[in-house]
């Protein structure tokens, strides 16, 4: 899936198309598309806080979309996402229960 909106956003960026939202974004440069990141990562938060299955997926779908125009952007591809993916496979976590704070 992931594959598939890289492919089609490296498209737009090679072969830019006239009115294209992705070019769009292309256009206006990395802070405007991280600024979208951002926002569609909110809005699935607010989506998952409401518990509404149609929205998460929508905008879940969004977020994608942006993340894949971001990897784009940054040169970064999903075989590099998926290798740092498979070098964790199987690896105990880092994160542990930490002591609290009690000196404010």
């Amino acid at each position: 899936m992931l594959e598939n909106l890289y492919q089609e956003a490296e498209n737009r960026k090679n072969n830019p198309k006239e009115g294209s939202y992705t070019n769009y974004l292309f256009d206006k440069g990395l802070d405007k598309i991280l600024k979208k990141v951002g926002e569609e990562s909110s809005e699935v938060i607010i989506a998952a806080k409401n518990a509404d299955k149609d929205e998460i997926a929508n905008e879940t779908a969004d977020l994608l979309y942006h993340l894949a125009v971001m990897l784009v952007e940054t040169g970064v591809t999903p075989e590099d996402v998926a290798d740092v993916l498979k070098s964790r496979q199987g690896n105990q976590s880092r994160i542990h229960d930490r002591a609290k704070i009690t000196d404010y």
